[in-house]
């Protein structure tokens, strides 16, 4: 709707973790640095929690394309609210394998023999599980046990957990402390500061713009950081409706009340349209 009259190629706060719109604020690079160490010194296990909304899952994503596919081979689970058997299948068939094991020693057959034969090949294996605070305490002891597949010097697969805060406090359960003490490096992600966020929304403008200079004025950063927290999800919802709210009132700058209008425009309340 908009598009054309602020000069945008597409719309610049979606909520589909893209990882082209990826802003590497200070918490973001630490946070990648922490997986890529994990990785490289084949630590095992590496967690990583944070709020809802704090870009786990794009972080995740930009993971997967800064690995050499000549070196890594990745299985990303995006959905883990999944039986035992049914996440071997699902791993089994991100990492490209035939998942028609009838048991689950089967299925831990294939993968066995498929992760000797990439260690051999002399490349990495990494399971990466997002949003993992929602598999089961069962499923979560499955994976502790993938982390048994090894040889006399080393894992066979490294496995990364990322999750909400709700992960961490999970994993402190008696019946899953044997997984919380494999748990090699720990990290989690922080909201964005007001800097941070006012530069993150800067990002995301410059990657949508194709001219034009759609700009935020200082009033409008406040109210956005205010109803955000610098949460990056709840950044793209205010900033999206903020954006409509200009576009009726035929205002190329985003000011304050257009942000405001934005917030009402959440609760079903929408300024006036166009004339």
């Amino acid at each position: 709707m908009y598009l054309e009259f602020f000069s945008l190629r597409e719309k610049p706060f979606g909520l589909t973790p893209d990882p082209r719109f990826l802003f590497f604020s200070e918490k973001h690079r630490e946070a990648l640095d922490h997986l890529l160490y994990g990785i490289h010194q084949k630590e095992g296990f590496v967690l990583i929690s944070g709020d809802t909304g704090t870009g786990k899952t794009t972080l995740c994503r930009a993971l997967m394309e800064r690995l050499d596919p000549r070196e890594v081979t990745t299985a990303l689970i995006l959905n883990p609210l999944l039986n035992e058997t049914e996440l071997l299948k699902a791993i089994l068939e991100d990492f490209g394998l035939p998942a028609t094991g009838a048991t689950r020693k089967e299925l831990l057959d294939v993968l066995n023999r498929f992760l000797l034969k990439t260690l051999a090949a002399g490349k990495t294996a990494v399971l990466i599980i997002d949003e993992a605070q929602n598999l089961s305490t069962n499923c979560l002891e499955q994976v502790r046990l993938l982390s048994n597949l090894e040889t006399d010097k080393e894992k066979l697969i490294q496995i990364i957990l990322a999750g909400s805060e709700e992960l961490p406090a999970k994993l402190e359960k008696s019946e899953l402390r044997h997984l919380q003490q494999r748990i090699s490096i720990r990290y989690h992600l922080k909201p964005l500061d007001r800097q941070e966020a006012r530069r993150y929304l800067q990002h995301r403008l410059n990657m949508a713009r194709a001219a034009g200079s759609t700009a935020f004025e200082k009033g409008a950063y406040r109210e956005i950081y205010r109803f955000s927290r610098g949460v990056p999800r709840l950044i793209n919802i205010i900033a999206e409706r903020s954006l409509l709210a200009a576009y009726l009132r035929e205002s190329r700058k985003i000011r304050r009340v257009h942000v405001l209008e934005g917030r009402q425009s959440l609760n079903g309340r929408f300024p006036s349209s166009r004339r």
